[in-house]
């Protein structure tokens, strides 16, 4: 600084300096978007002509010419390594976009299986909403859709058991898992709390809800609706009515909200199953799901569960549900940590099967990581 308090001329040239080589960088990043999505746009084109003459979408082996060629005319100071990282990125977005994916989920729009389908899938895909459960699995096993996603549990309010009882009807397999934070804001039109007469949502919402609703709604209507963004979508066409739904839901139907977090029990996370037709390749950190039946005496499902014991196999979660073939019959959904590929789970699950009147592979699939 000089003494009259003003920048010495120095800093002066080194700020105007750095605002210029600022200048070159957005330039730089400017043609570089402007390049990509040309790249992006000639990849599609490519997955075109690939889907025409029968060929796959993944080219091992062009890829790694790419890599060799991109390493032989780097000259610095980006290294290999970085280089690599950066044209890996870019290949999978050109295989995102060559392969359309189709993903059924339970909607309408803004439901939290919508919302959970977005996350896992990252935004990237062809987003359909079925109208129930059985629908998104039907759509998957008709090959209409490449992967369906299914609310399996919650952590306050156990089991989705209709989407249990789905895996034992249809041969599908759980390709991977996520899990979606679940908060419920109360929606209506005039965002008035006491106009509301009656309130629409999910049962598995207004049982989340159910001490709010009591507290603050005494003696308004509840009233189940097939899921949260459907009950929004009539809080949004009848004066009077309002509906549990998420923030995402207000935004889309046109909705205010009322009020925020009405949840009776702070985190409320859903578990999520990405179901599909191809086995998942282990990865090291992995879950595999089976359903079994065991025979009606007594002694039967001990020896099913001692074999996971003996060979040291942690179980994650274990359910039952009626067969609705006999009454007093049950089968067992299961969730044990490891892959189907490793020996030990391999072993294991056929010793299971010895002892069980059916028993039926869902797949194995990697532990959910947030991201």
């Amino acid at each position: 600084m000089s003494g009259t308090g003003e920048p010495d001329p120095v800093s002066r040239g080194l700020k105007k300096e750095l605002a210029q080589f600022r200048a070159e960088i957005d330039t730089i990043d400017d043609t570089m978007v402007g390049l990509i999505n040309q790249r992006l746009e000639i990849g599609k084109k490519i997955g075109g002509i690939k889907q025409v003459i029968g060929s796959e979408v993944v080219d091992q082996q062009r890829e790694n010419k790419i890599f060799e060629r991109l390493s032989r005319i780097n000259q610095g100071p980006c290294d290999d390594d970085l280089l690599r990282h950066l044209f890996s990125v870019i290949m999978t977005a050109t295989r995102q976009i060559q392969r359309t994916r189709r993903i059924s989920y339970l909607g309408p729009e803004a439901s939290y299986t919508h919302i959970a389908s977005l996350n896992h899938f990252r935004h990237s895909g062809q987003f359909v909403h079925e109208t129930t459960i059985r629908d998104v699995f039907k759509q998957v096993e008709k090959k209409e859709s490449n992967y369906g996603v299914v609310p399996v549990e919650n952590s306050i309010e156990g089991a989705v058991n209709h989407t249990l009882d789905l895996f034992y009807e249809f041969d599908l397999n759980i390709e991977a898992e996520h899990y979606e934070p679940i908060s419920h804001d109360l929606l209506s039109l005039s965002g008035d709390l006491n106009s509301i007469k009656t309130v629409y949502s999910h049962i598995q919402a207004l049982a989340q809800c159910r001490n709010w609703l009591q507290k603050r709604l005494p003696g308004v209507t509840i009233v189940e609706a097939p899921s949260t963004s459907q009950a929004a979508r009539i809080a949004a066409k009848e004066k009077g009515a309002a509906a549990i739904a998420s923030s995402r839901a207000a935004h889309i139907y046109n909705l205010q909200v009322v009020e925020s977090s009405i949840e009776d029990l702070s985190g409320n996370v859903t578990r999520f199953l990405v179901i599909g037709r191809d086995r998942v390749k282990k990865t090291g950190r992995d879950k595999t799901s089976v359903i079994f039946a065991t025979a009606h005496v007594p002694g039967s499902l001990f020896k099913v569960l001692e074999q996971v014991n003996l060979a040291g196999l942690n179980m994650a979660k274990l359910e039952s549900r009626p067969t609705r073939h006999q009454n007093w019959s049950y089968y067992f959904f299961m969730d044990i940590e490891g892959h189907m590929d490793d020996e030990i789970v391999r072993t294991t699950i056929e010793k299971m099967k010895a002892n069980c009147l059916y028993l039926k592979l869902l797949g194995s699939y990697p532990v959910f990581k947030a991201q």
